[in-house]
């Protein structure tokens, strides 16, 4: 009886002993396991945040050349006259005090015309460039045809007109069911809405972001502008000398002796597709 109680003993602590030993052998690899996937995972994501970190920037500036090949009106025409309105009428503060019904109806049928407008080649041309390239795209344009194009990145200058704002507070802005802003509707300081956009006299509250981002710029791009506002026109100086320039439209505005343009003279469906396409194809030495 002893001895088999001994055997027994003996069986019953080796099979802890084994079970024991198997349970720290799984468990020492489930570790060895676990950190191999955390390295592989670390290096993954090193290479990802590397890839994005030396990925070319790229700015675009674009104009209202860009938006009138989708059928929406350029800000001024050439006899001075937006849509056949003198700009002191419709797009001042002062034609806000003097008549705000006259501007909030102007504004609204400039709004249809956006929601009923398309974007074109040049807009989607510009958002593949994202494939490859870092692209922040800053519009002199009151349209959100670049978003409609899908740009990931767009600084609007001017406001967006299919938003609202506050008339006593321009940092309060909502968006817009529909077209139109009715007069009566307010924001929660009880001040009637108006359309999302700066007008002349007004300051332009993003300049100081887009000087930023084109001293940034690898390459930068000019696309449908004649350079004839200010400040907007003033951000060409900001992008450093030595990057690439390019600029496309079919009349080439007059530029700065000190900055060398590569000149695309096509309206921009045209050439910007044809510019998208050399750099999705252009290999770049970091």
């Amino acid at each position: 009886m002893k001895s088999g109680l001994c055997f027994s003993g003996r069986f019953f602590y080796g099979m802890i002993f084994y079970v024991e030993t198997q349970y720290f052998a799984s468990l020492v690899m489930f570790k060895r396991l676990k950190n191999d996937s955390v390295a592989k995972f670390r290096d993954t994501k090193y290479c990802v945040s590397t890839k994005i970190k030396h990925m070319k920037k790229i700015v675009v500036l674009t104009g209202a050349g860009i938006s009138a090949e989708s059928g929406l009106k350029t800000f001024r025409d050439s006899d001075g006259l937006w849509e056949g309105y003198n700009i002191e009428d419709v797009a001042t503060p002062e034609a806000w005090h003097r008549n705000p019904k006259l501007v909030q109806d102007f504004y609204n049928e400039r709004r249809k015309n956006v929601l009923d407008a398309k974007p074109n080649a040049a807009h989607y041309a510009l958002a593949k460039l994202e494939e490859k390239y870092d692209v922040t795209i800053i519009t002199q344009n009151i349209d959100d045809l670049h978003e409609r194009g899908g740009s990931a990145k767009v600084v609007h200058l001017h406001g967006v007109i299919t938003r609202s704002q506050s008339s006593k507070n321009p940092a309060l802005t909502y968006p817009i069911d529909g077209w139109e802003i009715k007069m009566g509707e307010v924001c929660e300081l009880g001040s009637q809405l108006r359309a999302h956009v700066v007008w002349f006299g007004e300051a332009v509250p993003m300049i100081e972001t887009a000087a930023e981002i084109c001293e940034q710029a690898d390459i930068f791009i000019l696309v449908g502008s004649s350079l004839a506002v200010y400040p907007a026109a003033g951000l060409v100086n900001y992008v450093p000398r030595s990057v690439t320039k390019y600029i496309i439209d079919p009349k080439i505005p007059q530029l700065s002796h000190r900055d060398h343009f590569i000149k695309i003279e096509e309206k921009a469906s045209v050439g910007v597709p044809e510019l998208v396409a050399q750099l999705m194809t252009a290999d770049f030495n970091d």
